[in-house]
């Protein structure tokens, strides 16, 4: 064989196995976001608990889950955080989840449904 048939059968194997090489760098740029904003949601959930556990005050453990969760965009908003309970009784537990909906970078698919969870002894 001569370089110039070699030379189309090589622009035939990189029109065949670049897509499949972007789709792969695609994936791992997707799932090191949604890692990323998983830690984020989790640690958010866990300062606000925190906060809630010390505290007992619903607007400052908001703040708190907001405030830990800066990196988001679009930010977190009062409906992202739930409580388990309104008052955190000394001796009880109180649970904060912290949701939010991931939007993907190629837009091919999503949003997805995403939450982070906090738990801890109230007063402890």
């Amino acid at each position: 064989m001569d370089k110039a048939s070699e030379r189309g059968a090589v622009a035939v194997e990189l029109a065949l196995l670049a897509p499949v090489l972007v789709m792969i760098l695609l994936g791992i740029m997707e799932f090191g976001r949604a890692y990323n904003v998983q830690t984020t949601l989790t640690n958010a959930a866990r300062e606000s608990v925190r906060s809630m556990a010390i505290n007992n005050s619903l607007t400052t453990a908001r703040t708190a889950a907001k405030n830990a969760a800066t990196q988001l965009n679009p930010t977190l908003a009062d409906g992202n955080i739930a409580f388990s309970a309104a008052d955190c009784t000394v001796g009880s537990q109180m649970t904060v989840i912290v949701s939010y909906n991931l939007s993907t970078l190629t837009g091919i698919a999503g949003p997805f449904a995403m939450t982070g969870k906090g738990t801890m002894l109230c007063g402890g």
